[in-house]
């Protein structure tokens, strides 16, 4: 391999703080002075020695003389099967950035697998966004490429990047492609969640569901549903933190990796032009990724990391705001869990653009992508070649379709609903409740065939909140009792302080806030109480007297299950852990401290 000609080396003190004009190869200049990088690297003292001694392993002397040092944040893992593919993925991005001039460096960090780690992958969003966020700061990073897939690990990168402020762009994993069992399309989880109550109804032999197993994951990718990992890599865009009309790829085709290796390139002009997540998502981004998660039938998950990336950037986002910007907007995207297809469909017909474009009188009209550019410059010209997938905004799959949020004296700071995932004669119910004080305890009771339950009654799951659990887990879609699903019941009223997968359906109230683990009224329903669900009148109401109510307290059996972490990282995450209405960030993490590092090492 030849080295590009030089005429200097580092004994001649060309290695500076900063560049003024193009590089000594032709690299590319800072737009607004000396680069951060250079902090390390500029200069011939004894640091800046060993900054760039320590970092050669092969680089050639230009790789310190001002060039923008571009971090890939590469949440690969082999423990995190959505994401294996993603080391592949990092290294078009690194073409992309030696194309343009930039140096860069492959950054793995935390990376969280969100059907192997237990007890919940939520619980180490927070630590993984801290970790993250940290790293980015304490290295010689000018701009970062962000590497996610499985559901946790965009937010997490996304919170992350938003506090410490560098410039950073997203590429999403994508996509697997479509399975398909006896003849028929198989979704990632949704399909899961049916053929698993078909078993418990006895509709279904246990040698079929599990000879579906091997048909599911049929390629690289995450779930092909509109779950969380879907859901969060189009809201990327929809913030305008990935390159438009790359969201949605599927992982195995090659235009992802030619997505990414843009997304390189563009990280260096980024860097240089110093195009913050601060300028990109503003609240009118924040607008666009609710309409989009209302068009595209999204996951309930997307609210509590879009609340949470927000409060990284002290944007005043509430839950208030999902309901006024969304509630009147159409569901046009027929995915499951809300419809019939899978990711790859909505790829070929027409892409997360297209979608876009049918509401873009929504969209806030000056809302920026990493490019520079409006989001809604980038609608012009899209079409759609598969109306069954994509509906036209005049014949939409529903007419309003936002997650709706929910109040009343059993959510006084909020709970939400997806009409879209629900069945329509239950969005306006009352039923007595049957209680469960933890999914221990719901496991062990729900099929017991002396259960006191009906097809009208309304399920409660308590003690399943971001501190009594901890973590929040996607438990809130709980299975119906199987003598139910015997009498043919496949949808019930469920209410819970957890989350629910992004790929379940059904008529699920959930984030229930505040949880029952701080002493919400969840806390206290008993067997038999009434409870109002009114989705049209936003109404979660337990129908008991105050002064009943004032005599109750939580009962022993949901105390003594609520967690009581001693060490560790679940003690830190406990004792500082916002509710579901706040995003379930640590409360110290909220706002950004930005990319300054405040002391000098050595």
């Amino acid at each position: 391999m030849t080295e590009p000609t030089r005429t200097s080396t580092i004994s001649d003190n060309t290695v500076s703080p900063g560049l003024d004009a193009e590089g000594a190869d032709g690299g590319p200049r800072p737009a607004g002075g000396p680069l951060r990088s250079t902090e390390w690297y500029g200069g011939n003292d004894r640091n800046a020695y060993l900054h760039r001694a320590w970092m050669r392993r092969g680089l050639p002397d230009h790789a310190f003389d001002g060039r923008p040092c571009i971090a890939i944040a590469n949440t690969a893992s082999d423990l995190t099967p959505c994401n294996a593919h993603l080391d592949e993925v990092m290294q078009s991005v690194k073409q992309g950035v030696f194309e343009a001039g930039g140096i860069p460096f492959n950054l793995p960090v935390v990376s969280l697998g969100e059907t192997t780690v237990r007890p919940t992958a939520m619980l180490w969003r927070n630590m993984a966004a801290m970790a993250i966020e940290e790293m980015l700061r304490a290295n010689p990073v000018d701009a970062v490429v962000l590497l996610g897939g499985c559901d946790k690990t965009i937010p997490s990168l996304l919170m992350a990047a938003a506090s410490a402020d560098l410039p950073a762009v997203v590429v999403p994993g994508g996509p697997m492609l479509n399975g398909s069992f006896r003849g028929e399309p198989l979704g990632c989880g949704t399909d899961v969640w049916k053929l698993s109550e078909e078993v418990r109804a006895g509709a279904l032999r246990q040698k079929t569901f599990l000879a579906s197993e091997s048909s599911m994951i049929r390629s690289r990718g995450h779930c092909n549903t509109m779950g969380t990992a879907s859901t969060m890599g189009l809201l990327a865009e929809a913030l305008g933190m990935s390159l438009p009309g790359l969201a949605g790829t599927p992982a195995p085709d090659s235009r992802l990796l030619q997505g990414a290796h843009l997304s390189g390139t563009l990280a260096v002009e980024l860097a240089t032009e110093r195009r913050t997540p601060k300028q990109v998502m503003t609240a009118g981004s924040f607008r666009n990724a609710i309409v989009a998660l209302t068009a595209i039938g999204g996951s309930t998950n997307a609210v509590v990391h879009l609340l949470a990336i927000a409060g990284r950037l002290g944007l005043d986002l509430t839950l208030d705001d999902f309901d006024r910007i969304g509630a009147d907007v159409p569901l046009l995207v027929n995915l499951q869990p809300s419809g019939r297809y899978l990711m790859e469909d909505l790829f070929r017909a027409g892409g997360f653009l297209a979608v876009l474009d049918q509401v873009r009188d929504l969209l806030d009209p000056e809302a920026l992508t990493v490019t520079g550019e409006p989001l809604v410059a980038y609608l012009d010209d899209q079409e759609i070649y598969d109306r069954e997938v994509i509906t036209l905004r005049e014949s939409p799959l529903q007419e309003r379709a936002g997650i709706a949020v929910l109040r009343g004296n059993l959510a006084p700071t909020g709970a939400i609903i997806k009409p879209a995932a629900a069945s329509p004669h239950l969005l306006q119910h009352r039923g007595t409740a049957v209680v469960f004080d933890s999914v221990e305890d719901m496991r062990a009771r729900i099929d017991d065939p002396d259960l006191e339950v009906d097809a009208s009654s309304v399920l409660v799951l308590r003690g399943c909140g971001p501190r009594g659990y901890p973590g929040m887990p996607e438990v809130a879609n709980l299975p119906l009792p199987r003598k139910l699903l015997e009498q043919g019941v496949r949808d019930m009223v469920r209410v819970c302080d957890g989350r629910m997968s992004g790929t379940a359906y059904g008529t699920v109230v959930l984030h229930v806030s505040p949880e029952a683990g701080v002493g919400g009224l969840l806390a206290l329903v008993r067997d038999g109480d009434p409870i109002d669900l009114d989705v049209e009148q936003r109404l979660l109401h337990l129908d008991v007297p105050d002064d009943e109510l004032a005599l109750r307290s939580a009962p022993a059996a949901m105390t003594d299950a609520l967690a009581e972490p001693d060490r560790g990282w679940e003690l830190l995450y406990v004792n500082h852990v916002t509710q579901a209405d706040r995003g379930a960030d640590l409360d110290f993490l909220v706002g950004s401290s930005g990319s300054a590092v405040r002391r000098e090492s050595h």
